[in-house]
């Protein structure tokens, strides 16, 4: 591959991130049109297999981008290239994205007290809460503890009354948790 190449897949890379509403993996059918079938710098298999790999791997799913950017190095000329096309990948992917977010989030605090952000804020908390509330559940019921789901439920109801109503920072929550589950108390 020559550096028009690596600049292209790099670019192209930068363009899929602010188009990857809902995560990566939704950018996949065109990285497999533009890697495997405009490109032909991976075949079918490596493509899936990258992400069937990714997906059984703990960790985020974009954990495929790395895998391709990887394979496209290493069908180019071997493990140096490689590490270069992981690299690439990953920041093509994560920078813009990760930008846009940083910048969203500053404006949106510097402007807090609009209408409109104040607006998105209170919409959107019965959202978070109802999210936070069935992933609780799901992960209650998925474990229970040693006494039962009754338990995990109260100190899933405390800690959410306790972010809900006071100041007491996260981090005293969750070692609370795991000293109570060290002694076996949940």
């Amino acid at each position: 591959m020559s550096a028009a190449d690596w600049a292209g897949f790099t670019l192209h890379l930068l363009g899929l991130s602010l188009l990857a509403v809902g995560g990566a993996i939704a950018v996949a059918p065109d990285l497999h049109r533009y890697l495997v079938v405009q490109q032909g710098w991976l075949a079918d298999p490596q493509f899936a297999a990258s992400i069937a790999l990714a997906q059984a791997a703990p960790g985020p799913n974009v954990l495929f981008i790395a895998l391709l950017g990887w394979n496209v190095g290493l069908n180019a000329g071997g493990h140096a290239l490689a590490v270069l096309g992981l690299g690439l990948a990953l920041v093509g992917m994560l920078l813009p994205s990760s930008l846009l977010t940083l910048a969203i989030t500053r404006w949106a605090h510097r402007h807090r007290e609009d209408r409109a952000v104040r607006a998105f804020k209170q919409g959107m908390a019965p959202v978070v809460i109802g999210l936070l509330l069935a992933t609780a559940w799901i992960l209650v019921s998925a474990q229970p503890g040693p006494h039962g789901l009754a338990p995990l439920a109260a100190v899933a109801v405390v800690v959410m009354v306790l972010v809900w109503r006071t100041r007491l920072h996260l981090l005293w929550m969750l070692g609370a948790g795991a000293v109570a589950g060290a002694l076996g108390w949940i």
